[in-house]
């Protein structure tokens, strides 16, 4: 990539190119990619194939722990008020403790990962935005970086939630 290509690129955009040019190209280029998220880059290009659907992997697996957390404890709280009471808890529950184990998981699992601050973008429009005609590969991995502290401020406090519900159920259980 020449110098002038290099000035076309988004002030804030890493691309970790596809390069082999020795026998450890795959930790070279998950280098890169840790020392890109460490900088906070804004967009991250990762044209290596392996490198991008682990990453992608990654993502999915923490957004569907994030969703997880938050529709479960949303269904524990819910079903008390929607359904009878004897099926509520037979709701309540376990989707309580499903929201409290996956947003547990996701605070000891991704809450400090540098990754957990990006997405996947599939946006063409987005996408279009980006110099792809300098990238050797017609499909890389884009991802953007986006604010989550209130994604996590959400699942951490419904979470929270359904937790204290299930105290005060057990409290309720256990003494009365």
């Amino acid at each position: 990539m020449a110098v002038d290509d290099r000035e076309a690129l988004p002030l804030d955009c890493k691309i970790i190119q596809e390069i082999y040019d020795n026998g450890n190209a795959q930790e070279q280029f998950e280098g890169e990619l840790d020392e890109a998220l460490d900088d906070g880059r804004q967009i991250i290009i990762i044209e290596p194939a392996r490198l991008g659907e682990e990453t992608t992997r990654w993502i999915a697996i923490g957004n569907c722990l994030h969703k997880t957390a938050v529709i479960a404890g949303v269904a524990c709280l819910a079903a008390p008020a929607l359904v009878q009471p004897e099926i509520a808890r037979f709701v309540s529950i376990p989707m309580g403790t499903v929201s409290i184990a996956c947003a547990a998981v996701y605070g000891v699992s991704w809450q400090f990962d540098p990754c957990c601050k990006y997405q996947v973008e599939y946006d063409q429009t987005s996408l279009s935005r980006l110099p792809m005609d300098m990238l050797s590969r017609t499909a890389p991995v884009v991802l953007v970086r986006k604010d989550d502290k209130y994604r996590k401020a959400l699942h951490n406090l419904v979470a929270a939630l359904a937790a204290a519900y299930l105290g005060s159920k057990f409290y309720h259980w256990v003494y009365q």
